[in-house]
């Protein structure tokens, strides 16, 4: 079966910050090697999620993975994004999805922090 992964992030009416999710799913992309790697928006920004869900099956998946860009586990990733699942299972009902884990509590974010602090002491001449 041919799998997809769609992200599904926040959205921001700041066109330009939503080119962050863009540039780690083609990260993603890179490090997985799997064809199929869209971005979909909750909020105020295209492609929506059943936009993005659409993209995958046009693009040949049979089965995708979606993947919550939420940092925490809040309404969207309790409620609204299994309700858009539920909502594209209407009208792709021999397609296989399923959600995979938000990003919460992961020691790379808090690498990630660690280095941003780095940067910053750095620039501000801190250390």
């Amino acid at each position: 079966m041919k799998t997809a992964i769609l992200m599904m992030a926040h959205g921001s009416r700041i066109a330009t910050a939503n080119d962050a999710a863009r540039q780690v799913a083609a990260m993603v992309q890179q490090m997985t090697g799997f064809e199929i790697v869209e971005v979909s928006f909750r909020e105020m920004h295209a492609p929506n999620i059943q936009e993005g869900i659409d993209a995958c099956v046009a693009r040949g998946a049979e089965r995708i993975l979606l993947m919550p860009y939420f940092l925490f586990m809040g309404a969207h990733v309790l409620h609204d994004l299994p309700e858009e699942i539920a909502e594209a299972k209407k009208r792709y009902p021999d397609l296989v999805m399923e959600m995979g884990e938000h990003l919460g509590a992961h020691r790379k974010l808090a690498e990630i922090q660690a280095e941003r602090i780095g940067e910053a002491l750095d620039r501000l001449g801190w250390r």
